[in-house]
C-alpha cells in the first residue's frame, strides 16, 4: 500500500496550484464538480489505495482518477478518449486534475485493473450510507426492475444445448460401433490373450436415455406436423469417458509396436487396419472433449451461449426490428432503486427475472444487514421460491401475481376443470375437491420437482370415475373454436 499522503495532496493542497482568476476564468459556484469533491472528502479510499504499491515510479493520484471518472459519468461521458480530451480542455476536469494530463493508458489501467467491482460497490455503499444519514433514503424498501441489454457478440455464434444433445447421441452411437469394431479386431487376430487385453465395454453417460426418447418423439411429431419438444436435458460428461477412449488408443499403439506395424501418412500409402481404428477413436475422442467443454461453459442454469462472448445467453429482446422473434446474445440487467436513487445493480445471464430477485436481496443484506422491510416488483419476479424467501425473511412483498390479469376474465372463472373453481372440503383431516358435477376428487399422489436447488411439491387430485358426466368434455379437454 502507498505511504504517500494522497488524501492531503488531493483534498487540501490540490487545486491551489491553478489560479483561474489570473486568466479571468472560473467555474460557476453551483457547478456539480464542487459537490462531487465535497462528497468524496467523507469517503474512505483505503480499499482503492491498497491496490497500489509504494515501489517503483509514482503514477497519477488514484483518488483524482476516480473523481475524474465519476464526474465524467455525471456528465454522461463514457468513452476514455473523450475523458482524456476533456482533461485538457474542460475547466472542471482541469480543476480536478490540477492541470495534469492523464492519457488513455492511465484510465484503462485504472478502470480495468484497479477499480474492481468490489471496490466500486464499497465506495457506492459509503455514499448510500451518507444519503441515509441525511434522510434521503431509508434502505428499508426496494423497487426492482430489469431489462435485457444486447451483448457485444456476433448474433450467429450460438451454441444450443438441444443441438449438442442431438449430435452427442449420434457420436455415442459411433463410439459404440468403434468399441464393437475394436473387440472384433482383437478377437479376429488373437491380440487379446497375446497382450493380455480384455474386451472393451462402452461407457454410460447419465441422462442420454431421456434424450433419445425425446429425439424419437420429435421424429414422430415431424411426420404429423406437430410442434417439437425441447430437448434440453442437462448432460454432464465425466472425466473418465474420454480416458476410456485414450486407453483403447494406448492398447492399439502397444499392439502396433509389438507386431511391427508402422503408421503411415501421405498420398498413395494405404493405412493399416489398426491405424484406421486408432484415428477413428482419436477423432471421436476429440469431439467428445469438445462437447464436454461446451457443456461446462453452458453450465446447468442456461441452454445457450455465444462463441464470442461465453457469458452471454441468447434471449428474446424487446427491440425486434425484424419482427420475427429473433434471439440475440444479451445480459439481464437488474436495478434496485429507492426514492430515485440507484441502490444496487446486478447483471445476470439468466433469461428470466424471477431467478434474479434473491441475488439482489442477498446483495442488499450483505451490504447493509437485516434492514429491508418491503420489496416492490412486477409479475416477472413472482415465483413460489421468491415468495417463500420473502416470507421467511419477514419482508413484505408487493409483487403482482403472474395470472393477475387472467383472474379478472370471465373465461378464467368458467374453467370448471381447474381446482380454483371447485369447492374445497375437509372431512376427518382428509382434503378433497368437489367438481362441477358434484363428484369428489380425492388425493392420488404427491409429485416432487427439483430445480435450481429448490424443491417444489405438487399434490395431485383426481376423480375415481368420470363416466356419465355431462361436463366431462369441458372439464378434461380444452375446446378449440
Amino acid at each position: 500500500m502507498l505511504t504517500k499522503e494522497y488524501y492531503n495532496d488531493f483534498f487540501e493542497f490540490g487545486q491551489q496550484k491553478i489560479n483561474f482568476s489570473f486568466y479571468e476564468l472560473g467555474l460557476p459556484d453551483d457547478d456539480p464538480v464542487y459537490t462531487l469533491k465535497k462528497v468524496m472528502e467523507d469517503l474512505d479510499f483505503s480499499g482503492l489505495l491498497a491496490c497500489y504499491s509504494d515501489k517503483g515510479r509514482t503514477g497519477f493520484n488514484p483518488i483524482m482518477l476516480y473523481s475524474v471518472v465519476t464526474y465524467a459519468n455525471m456528465r454522461g461521458v463514457r468513452a476514455v478518449d473523450r475523458i482524456v480530451d476533456l482533461c485538457q480542455r474542460d475547466l472542471a476536469f482541469i480543476w480536478l486534475t490540477k492541470g495534469q494530463k492523464p492519457q488513455r493508458d492511465a484510465f484503462y489501467d485504472f478502470k480495468g485493473k484497479k477499480l474492481t467491482g468490489e471496490i466500486l460497490d464499497e465506495l457506492n455503499y459509503q455514499f448510500l450510507r451518507r444519503l441515509k444519514n441525511e434522510g434521503l433514503i431509508t434502505l428499508k424498501e426496494l423497487y426492482i426492475d430489469g431489462t435485457k441489454i444486447e451483448a457485444n457478440a456476433n448474433r450467429y455464434t450460438f451454441v444450443w444445448r438441444g443441438t449438442l444433445n442431438y449430435h452427442l447421441v449420434g457420436l455415442l452411437d459411433t463410439i459404440d460401433g468403434l468399441y464393437n469394431k475394436y473387440n472384433a479386431f482383437l478377437e479376429e487376430h488373437g491380440y487379446g490373450p497375446r497382450y493380455d487385453l480384455g474386451n472393451a465395454h462402452m461407457f454410460i453417460i447419465e441422462g442420454m436415455e431421456k434424450v433419445r426418447k425425446v429425439i424419437e418423439e420429435n421424429r414422430k411429431r415431424k411426420l404429423t406436423k406437430h410442434k417439437k419438444l425441447s430437448n434440453n436435458t442437462v448432460i454432464e460428461i465425466d472425466n473418465c469417458s474420454p480416458l476410456e477412449i485414450l486407453k483403447l488408443q494406448k492398447n492399439l499403439l502397444e499392439i502396433a509396436a509389438g507386431e511391427g506395424v508402422e503408421f503411415v501418412c501421405g498420398k498413395g500409402k494405404k493405412k493399416p487396419q489398426i491405424q484406421q481404428l486408432y484415428e477413428e477413436l482419436e477423432k471421436c475422442g476429440s469431439r467428445l472433449m469438445e462437447y464436454k467443454e461446451c457443456f461446462e461453459i453452458m453450465g446447468t442454469d442456461r441452454n445457450s451461449y455465444s462463441k464470442t462472448d461465453l457469458e452471454a445467453t441468447f434471449m428474446r429482446m424487446k427491440e425486434d426490428h425484424m419482427l420475427n422473434g429473433q434471439l440475440k446474445a444479451a445480459y439481464n440487467v437488474q436495478v434496485a432503486v429507492e426514492n430515485y436513487f440507484i441502490i444496487h445493480g446486478y447483471v445476470s445471464n439468466d433469461r428470466t427475472d424471477y431467478n434474479t430477485l434473491i441475488p439482489v436481496l442477498e446483495k442488499h443484506r450483505g451490504a447493509f444487514g437485516e434492514v429491508l422491510e418491503e420489496v416492490t416488483a412486477d409479475s416477472g419476479y413472482c415465483s413460489e421460491k421468491n415468495l417463500l424467501y420473502l416470507k421467511e425473511n419477514n419482508i413484505a412483498s408487493y409483487i403482482k401475481l403472474q395470472d393477475h390479469e387472467q383472474r379478472k376474465t370471465r373465461a378464467y372463472k368458467e374453467e370448471i376443470g381447474k381446482y380454483y373453481n371447485m369447492k374445497y372440503e375437509v372431512f376427518e383431516d382428509e382434503h378433497y375437491y368437489i367438481c362441477h358435477d358434484g363428484r369428489e376428487l380425492r388425493h392420488i399422489r404427491t409429485e416432487i420437482k427439483e430445480q435450481d436447488g429448490y424443491t417444489q411439491t405438487y399434490e395431485v387430485y383426481g376423480c375415481a370415475d368420470c363416466s356419465g358426466c355431462l361436463h366431462k368434455e369441458r372439464c378434461l379437454y380444452k375446446l378449440v373454436s
